[in-house]
């Protein structure tokens, strides 16, 4: 059921719509060397074969995962000894498995236009793809296709007799397809492997007719497929959406990410640091006890494990979204270290300096007031030779009783 034509790839609109860049290239046959980035299954390799198709050149495929630099050269020579033809389109799939020294070999051939590169990659190229070669390319990213297109997908498998099931009697229940169409997660290659185990292991009816319902399709797809992969931008694209919605007090998404992250089966331990970086940085002195809880929650899924951890990184999740807000300590260091690191560095007043045995010649210094001995605890007395104002405190929480108490103090 692959797409044949532009018109038949499904989703992707922003770059395919009529008047995008890809389309006009595409159309024009001014093609040039591109990177296709996405998820799997939102339709890398079939644009690929598409462009080739609709701009008429011979389309080579090699993969990142079996090819090698032999294979690569011999493809290569091959289409410059053919200059002058159809033009030779060089597709690669995974092209993030290829070492810099086999993307390093592509170079010269993309730089004279022996080949045009189509690179495919479900990973970020700006990480995993050499930056000669990204220089050299228009990089274009696809998403995961809308329940919509994933459903125009099922549907045309369906009505399709030649490449489909146009000539099996069929009937896809509603609540079946927009199940299906939303449990795959963007990806259409998902969609059309359940739909096919769907129609080939259920029976007919009496009719004659096979019945695809919700129980069926369920019982196909089995456990849903979380797109998340580690270490790379599911991991952190969906860490950062976690961190985004607690700072943003939002326990209702926070819980959310949080869920996929634990499904997808993510180190609780590496939720649990970042949620005691963000008790200090987004939370602070509002709510000191944020970073007691963050704490012991890191304690806690060491202590404990998974599953029973998920109940307590719930907990501090809630806790700390739904806790007041401020980022006045991480503003204070941060300004603290740009001084000391681009100004001149001040040097310890004489009367905070440690006691040391007294150099011959050496002055007497002894100006140190200790504020125990003062009413409060506290006395007018300088810390800094140049005084500079790093720490202010908000309104917010505990936070606006520190702030009363600063100012009382300078009064």
């Amino acid at each position: 059921m692959r797409p044949r034509t532009l018109e038949e790839v499904a989703g992707q609109a922003h770059i395919l719509g009529p008047g995008k860049l890809l389309r006009r290239v595409i159309e024009a046959d001014r093609l040039t060397n591109i990177i296709l980035f996405g998820p799997p299954g939102c339709g890398k390799t079939t644009l690929a074969e598409v462009i080739a198709k609709t701009t008429r050149r011979n389309f080579v495929r090699c993969s990142g995962v079996v090819s090698n630099v032999a294979e690569i050269r011999k493809v290569c020579d091959r289409a410059r000894n053919e200059l002058g033809g159809m033009g030779t389109i060089l597709f690669i799939d995974e092209i993030h498995r290829f070492n810099k020294a086999q993307q390093d070999v592509l170079l010269p051939y993309v730089e004279d236009g022996t080949v045009v590169l189509i690179g495919a990659t479900t990973h970020n190229p700006s990480m995993f793809v050499n930056t000669p070669l990204t220089s050299r390319s228009l990089v274009f990213e696809l998403k995961p296709l809308a329940p919509a297109d994933v459903a125009a997908l099922l549907d045309r498998a369906l009505a399709d007799p030649d490449r489909g099931y146009g000539k099996v009697p069929t009937t896809f229940d509603p609540d079946a397809r927009q199940f299906l169409s939303e449990i795959c997660d963007g990806d259409g290659r998902h969609a059309l492997t359940a739909l096919e185990v769907a129609v080939r292991s259920t029976p007919a009816s009496a009719d004659g007719v096979i019945h695809l319902t919700l129980d069926v399709i369920q019982e196909c797809v089995q456990r849903r497929q979380v797109q998340y992969d580690k270490k790379e931008d599911g991991h952190y694209d969906t860490i950062s959406a976690f961190i985004k919605s607690v700072r943003g007090s939002d326990p209702d998404a926070a819980i959310y990410w949080l869920a996929k992250m634990i499904v997808a089966g993510e180190d609780p331990r590496f939720i649990a640091r970042r949620l005691v970086i963000l008790a200090s940085e987004d939370i602070g002195n509002a709510d000191p006890r944020g970073l007691t809880i963050a704490v012991a929650a890191l304690q806690t899924v060491e202590f404990i494990g998974m599953p029973e951890a998920r109940i307590t990184l719930a907990q501090a999740t809630t806790y700390l979204a739904t806790a007041p807000k401020s980022n006045r300590s991480y503003e204070a260091i941060a300004k603290a270290i740009h001084d000391v690191e681009t100004g001149a560095v001040q040097p310890v007043p004489e009367h905070l300096k440690n006691v040391h045995v007294k150099a011959i010649g050496a002055e007497e210094h002894d100006g140190y007031k200790y504020p125990h001995t003062y009413a409060g605890a506290w006395v007018e007395q300088s810390y800094l030779r140049i005084p500079e104002t790093y720490y202010i405190p908000s309104d917010q929480g505990y936070e606006a009783t520190i702030a009363k108490r600063m100012e009382a103090l300078r009064n």
